[in-house]
């Protein structure tokens, strides 16, 4: 596989050899922590059918990662003299140690052309806001741990680095250990890998590192609640910011979550899923990652909570659809494109919001519920003359648009309403 880097616009990522790239990601949090090798092999096996080419997976594991042992008997790191569990006494000892399971694991998605985006470590273990714990990291062995990981990850192409882990840092000392694995990932892969950082729901790593010298991308959580900030407002927010940096939602609603985190509000749905993944697209993102409530847990029961088991999650709507996006975003090169958010008139920052590209002799724009739109014709260096509509349900091309002379584009055989998103593109 080729290694990342970013494009020297500062505005995307592309392979070593300068072909554009767009991560399409999976949370599979659990993935290490909670699979046999087996069971790695369908789960990898059916998210790169899918479409999907990045898997994001974390090493000391959200659920009780460090005293909870793996499918095979193993916990991450062994206790030391005064009986906490230790970043630098690695699980390395004989056949299946958790660090060999989580290298199969690797050099399996690197053999099918998938990446793996690694979080050394989730961030209850250096800010127990919530969740199991405990924390485990000062700055002096968050460097020792990262540059080991990275000495030992080196040799494979197929790594992006996320620090963080689903907290915010709040103290000087969150700060201190953050930036002290950044620096020892660094000194362990030598640059090789690029790096980010995962918050916590409803903010981005610009609000926390936006500044720093290792930060190559920012990563926003668009997250599950609801109201929320919405994912083209945070997205527009990061794709503003100075100095430049791609940006990608590393986490925005899962499909099956309940909506704000309680049952009773229901649960987001394709529909959901979709709309954030277009408009994520056409709001400038270097990339955009699904979830699914069971599959990052890899759960094996259901419950009210979560009404699926992991195997059958794999396969809901939403993720059997992803090879649909994937095709949109081969077939159509949006690198010269610029997001502007008045592409059509009176365009309101609610659900109605319509997102949109444009450049010197085209526009690209998402409608959300296919109702009749008015371009606003002074965001245009050109005069709309045609065009071409993209289903984004079926990924058929279609003439399903009518442009009026004023601008307006009204919709044929279309009733309008929740699931009758389009993407319109003017020429």
């Amino acid at each position: 596989m080729k290694t990342l880097k970013l494009h020297e616009s500062g505005r995307r990522i592309v392979t070593s050899d300068g072909e554009r790239f767009y991560f399409i990601g999976d949370t599979a949090w659990e993935l290490f922590h909670a699979l046999s090798r087996d069971e790695a092999v369908k789960y990898l096996t059916v998210r790169k059918s899918q479409g999907f080419n990045m898997i994001q997976a974390v090493v000391l594991a959200e659920l009780d990662g460090l005293a909870t042992p793996n499918y095979y008997g193993r916990c991450p790191l062994k206790q030391n003299a005064d009986g906490n569990y230790d970043p630098t006494l690695p699980d390395l000892d004989g056949e299946y140690s958790y660090f060999d399971h989580c290298e199969y694991i690797i050099s399996l998605a690197e053999s099918i052309g998938l990446y793996i985006g690694l979080l050394p470590t989730w961030g209850d273990k250096w800010n127990r806001k919530w969740g199991k714990g405990p924390e485990i990291f000062t700055p002096d062995n968050a460097y020792t741990y990262g540059k080991w990981l990275a000495e030992r990850m080196k040799h494979h192409n197929n790594i992006v680095w996320i620090l963080g882990g689903d907290r915010p840092l709040e103290e000087a000392r969150h700060y201190e250990i953050i930036d002290s694995m950044a620096r020892g990932l660094r000194d362990g892969d030598g640059g090789k890998f690029l790096k980010t950082l995962h918050p916590s729901g409803a903010s981005s790593s610009s609000a926390y590192v936006h500044d720093r010298e290792w930060l190559d991308f920012n990563m926003m959580q668009s997250g599950h609640g609801f109201p929320s900030p919405t994912c083209f407002d945070m997205m527009a927010s990061d794709y503003a910011r100075v100095p430049v940096k791609p940006v990608m939602d590393g986490e925005h609603c899962y499909e099956d979550h309940p909506i704000n985190f309680n049952e009773k509000n229901g649960y987001f749905d394709e529909v959901d899923v979709r709309l954030a993944m277009y408009r994520n697209l056409l709001g400038g993102a270097c990339g955009n990652t699904y979830g699914h409530h069971a599959v990052w847990q890899m759960k094996r029961e259901p419950d009210g909570y979560c009404p699926n088991t992991y195997k059958t999650a794999l396969h809901r709507p939403a993720a059997e659809a992803m090879y649909i996006y994937r095709g949109f975003i081969d077939d159509n090169d949006l690198t010269e494109y610029t997001p502007v958010y008045d592409i059509v008139e009176d365009n309101q920052h609610d659900a109605s919001y319509v997102a949109g590209m444009v450049k010197e002799d085209a526009a690209i724009l998402y409608v959300p519920a296919g109702a009749p739109v008015k371009l606003n014709l002074e965001r245009l260096n050109f005069t709309p003359s045609k065009l071409l509509c993209f289903e984004p349900t079926t990924g058929e091309y279609t003439r399903a648009a009518r442009l009026i002379p004023d601008g307006r584009i009204t919709f044929r055989g279309r009733a309008g309403g929740r699931g009758q998103d389009i993407v319109v593109f003017v020429k």
